[in-house]
């Protein structure tokens, strides 16, 4: 089969690999120079793939029999809009992963808190014996769905986050048990409106068969509204009402109902990540959980010992009697309000990157009533300072660096630097990834009296 595949970050590589080891005859384009991806030109011209670097080319598109789009390719690029007229069959890395993939699947989609609910779902699935691998979307140290393949087994149960960008080009696609947490404005830089980035959210739901599950959010008018055209039978969660069948909330319990019938399943004070978010993963964890067979006593036992997911609300450190947090992957404003929630006052908060569209306004009297500072960096810093309004401590940091010296010189003991940037962060950063490691990598400069870091070199004066 003559098969491209459009996008070289992770998946797209993993994808170029998958199908050139299985005998296709590979090409690959990207819009990145050689210079920016010598490694993977490397490895993937090892296996006979041809690349097409530094912009796509129309005539690569042409006389292929499949054509395999990574997350991060808009899915209405021009070249990919005429292949589909030519009859040319194109799909995403997640739908061709589906097509080999042995096993049940879980998946997880929603604005904020995928990746926290899908590593939290395995560990309860692992908790109570079962086997389980996890990936998708999740990011480092994690697979992508194509590279599970290889590990998947028919008993075993692939519990994936998976990204709106993944889910606007899935066919075959099935998850047997569908879960979504919230959906609020993000990405409007690439899905022309909110009710385009919901349906594409909400394809999760329509490759779902009667015997299936979809559980789902009661307090999210989204997610209630995937309720009334899913296949699936609906399981909700709810952090402010009893919900059946589903989980919620009662006196002081995660408690599953159903059929008149309560069943607690772990106390909330097990669970060991601040935010009312949290609790809200917890309960779209659990449920999961309990449909899959993972007795109560086991969740009792695993919950406790679940750790926050990297970059997301991770503590980083205390210096000179100051919390450093880091929550890199609030890359939009839905996920900073929730993180700033978790915290009562006396936050420096770090704030800014490269924008998505986004309206911050929302985010203002949330930080009129907590912080001492908001420290702002990156492209999107000046459109931040316009929304926010007056009343706001605003810094013009600019850069990470800058941020984090300014707050270490201007804290003092009880007060929090929080990481939450709500915006993407590609105009400084490779990646979110990247992004929390350059700041956690400054606060431990801190720790050890380095006084000044330059991206990943530090200076000792």
């Amino acid at each position: 089969m003559r098969a491209l595949v459009v996008g070289l970050g992770r998946s797209g590589e993993a994808a170029a690999k998958f199908l050139a080891k299985r005998g296709a005859k590979v090409s690959a384009t990207d819009i990145q120079p050689e210079s920016a991806l010598a490694d993977v030109a490397k490895n993937l011209r090892s296996l006979g793939v041809e690349l097409y670097l530094a912009g796509h080319e129309p005539g690569v598109f042409l006389d292929q029999e499949l054509v395999v789009v990574s997350p991060g390719v808009p899915w209405d690029l021009p070249p990919l809009s005429e292949a589909r007229s030519r009859g040319t069959e194109v799909i995403g890395e997640v739908e061709l992963a589906a097509r080999f993939l042995q096993g049940p699947i879980i998946g997880v989609t929603g604005s904020n808190g995928k990746t926290t609910t899908t590593v939290m779902i395995g560990h309860l699935l692992r908790g109570g014996g079962l086997p389980e691998q996890v990936g998708g979307n999740v990011g480092l140290p994690y697979p992508p769905m194509i590279d599970m393949v290889e590990t998947s087994a028919p008993g075993t149960w692939n519990v994936l986050e998976l990204s709106s960008f993944q889910l606007e080009s899935i066919r075959q696609f099935h998850a047997h048990i569908a879960v979504c947490l919230n959906v609020t404005p993000d990405h409007l830089d690439r899905h022309a409106r909110f009710e385009c980035y919901a349906a594409a959210k909400g394809r999760l739901f329509s490759t779902q068969r009667e015997g299936d599950y979809a559980v789902l959010n009661a307090d999210d008018p989204a997610c209630a509204a995937y309720g009334e055209q899913a296949r699936a039978g609906a399981v909700w969660f709810s952090r402010t009402r009893p919900v059946s069948p589903g989980t919620s909330v009662a006196r002081g319990w995660i408690v599953y109902e159903q059929d008149g019938r309560e069943i607690p399943l772990a106390e909330v004070s097990a669970i060991p990540i601040r935010g009312a978010h949290t609790l809200e993963n917890t309960l779209a964890a659990t449920a999961a959980a309990y449909l899959v067979g993972v007795s109560p006593e086991a969740m009792r036992c695993a919950l406790p010992q679940f750790r926050a997911v990297e970059h997301r609300l991770e503590f980083v450190s205390r210096v000179r009697g100051v919390d450093y947090y880091n929550d890199s992957k609030a890359t939009n404003v839905d996920a900073a309000r929730k993180a700033l929630e978790a915290f009562e006052n006396r936050l420096w908060v770090i704030l800014g990157g490269k924008d998505k569209g986004s309206d911050y306004t929302p985010l203002a009297e949330l930080l009129r009533q907590k912080t001492r500072g908001v420290l702002l960096i990156g492209a999107a810093a000046p459109k931040i300072a316009a929304q926010v309004g007056d009343g706001v401590p605003l810094v013009e940091a600019g850069t990470m660096e800058r941020a984090v010296a300014y707050a270490a010189e201007n804290a003092r003991p009880g007060d929090t630097v929080l990481l939450a940037p709500a915006c993407a962060s590609f105009d400084q950063f490779q990646n979110y990834e990247h992004r929390g490691r350059v700041f956690k990598q400054l606060v431990h400069a801190l720790e050890k009296g380095v006084k000044r870091i330059v991206y990943g070199k530090t200076t000792e004066e």
